[in-house]
């Protein structure tokens, strides 16, 4: 193969937060194969998700374009499924270019089984059935294997639950155990004539949370943080809404927070872990692939594990919508940042790739490639990053944000409701500060340009200069819903 055509291992996981990183300073959760991957690359400690929940995210990521020019504004009102009809895809344009491209476990696709750009895929879809019943690898696999009456769901806990547990048969048969096993095998058997591009998508720490025991008991036997919960939370403390084990929203005991986020952070240990497995096997079994090949972290969104009385993932707020975001080239390569602070994107990950892997990417892509940011380079970059999210669970949560990782500005159209941030103080969002007199040309700057960015869509959300939500509350959908942007 030749020296410039590098593999690609993207690794992605389902609703992990962007501070559950030892590296990034959390106090409690510890990532020691995740680490030592930043230590051999660049860390983005600003990145986000534009739409945090799994179908629009994994849209941006897949085809490098913005929210707006993706049509896909969230999952909820006036959105739908993510399409498969993209001109071009990050693994499409790889294999045309020469690549073998491979998909493990979650895609999220619709129709399910849909390639967008991949030559073969093995999936784990958290249950989802397809139309016709049929049950993807993962499920097809653990019947197999299972030797006893027991399904992967008997430990008793919802797919969108709060509830933390252990994992209530053999590590192996885990979800995430099986990711990393195909992984592998797919290393191992696939075509050597040909660099690869390699995406394993974890479909945890998204509940429900029930990581193996052992890595359940690190976390359920110490003190977990207690959660951010902000001066304006009071808004989401219904104990009525609290009552559901789906709740979305309500203010649970300490107990049941620290059981979710002893489950929530055994999940992301158990990932770092089998990241250690991954590396572990390359340098034993191929070392040549492991002096070529680029690895990337991230994660579709965050989830908020009781911040705020809030639960799962859809907001603005830095536990829903700050991910973690790692690039670790090829050792002859690795003189890079170890950190950068600009604010970066999911749709920053298809052109990163491309760069790469030396392939010209398309002209219209909204996302940019990080590697002159790794290499230090002083390039003209975005100021901050525009994120919203449709009405989900409630009217009352569609949103939109901007912010740089530094400051951040939100607001809340259906409701008439503004918040203003200072992440560098107050990093869990404990004080709002829109109406401080002393902050309002920081609230005015970041206000203008949220106004910015919806004048431009000519969406009718602004009128005169000023935000306006529509006074009938039909949803916002984008005129690229059901034609591809293409520039």
């Amino acid at each position: 193969m030749p020296e410039d055509k590098p593999n690609v291992i993207l690794i992605t996981a389902d609703q992990m937060r962007g501070d559950c990183l030892s590296a990034d300073g959390h106090p409690v959760v510890d990532t020691p194969h995740l680490d030592h991957l930043a230590s051999n690359g660049t860390r983005f400690r600003c990145a986000y998700t534009a739409v945090p929940s799994c179908i629009p995210a994994r849209a941006t990521l897949m085809t490098g374009l913005s929210q707006w020019h993706t049509g896909v504004l969230g999952m909820g009102r006036g959105q739908g499924g993510f399409p498969n009809d993209f001109p071009h895809t990050l693994a499409g344009d790889l294999a045309d270019s020469g690549y073998q491209t491979h998909l493990v476990g979650k895609g999220h696709f619709n129709p399910q089984r849909a390639s967008m750009g991949f030559q073969s895929r093995e999936l784990d879809e958290s249950g989802r059935l397809r139309q016709n019943g049929q049950r993807d690898e993962y499920r097809q696999w653990f019947d197999r294997e299972k030797k006893r009456d027991i399904s992967p769901d008997d430990h008793g806990v919802d797919w969108n639950s709060w509830i933390g547990r252990p994992w209530h048969t053999e590590e192996h048969l885990h979800p995430t155990a099986w990711t990393m096993t195909r992984s592998l095998h797919f290393l191992a058997n696939r075509d050597f004539t040909r660099p690869f591009f390699l995406n394993i998508s974890f479909a945890r720490p998204h509940s429900p949370y029930v990581p193996p025991r052992s890595f359940f008991e690190m976390y359920d036997r110490q003190k977990t943080p207690k959660p951010y919960v902000g001066d304006w939370a009071h808004m989401h403390d219904r104990p009525n809404e609290a009552a559901n084990i789906n709740a979305w929203r309500g203010k649970q005991s300490a107990f049941r927070i620290r059981r979710a986020r002893a489950g929530y952070y055994g999940e992301i240990s158990f990932i770092d872990s089998q990241i250690g497995r991954l590396r572990n096997w390359l340098s034993r079994h191929q070392p040549e692939t492991a002096r070529n090949v680029w690895i990337l972290f991230t994660s579709d969104h965050g989830d908020m594990v009781g911040d705020h009385h809030l639960w799962r993932k859809t907001y603005a707020y830095e536990g829903s919508a700050r991910v973690p975001m790692i690039v670790s080239p090829p050792p002859r390569l690795r003189r890079c940042l170890p950190v950068s602070d600009k604010p970066v994107e999911l749709r920053d990950i298809m052109p990163t790739i491309l760069d790469a892997a030396g392939v010209e990417p398309p002209s219209y892509l909204d996302g940019r490639s990080l590697l002159p940011l790794m290499r230090g380079e002083q390039i003209d970059w975005r100021p901050y990053i525009h994120g919203e999210h449709s009405a989900c669970y409630s009217r009352e949560q569609e949103m939109h944000y901007v912010t740089d990782g530094k400051r951040k500005y939100i607001w809340l159209p259906l409701i008439d409701t503004e918040q203003f941030f200072d992440l560098e103080e107050d990093p869990g969002e404990l004080n709002d500060l829109s109406d401080q007199p002393e902050r309002a040309g920081e609230f005015n700057l970041w206000r203008g340009r949220l106004i910015q960015e919806l004048e431009a869509r000519e969406c009718g959300w602004t009128k005169d200069g000023d935000l306006h939500s529509p006074e009938d509350g039909q949803p916002l959908v984008s005129p690229w819903r059901n034609v591809r942007y293409t520039g």
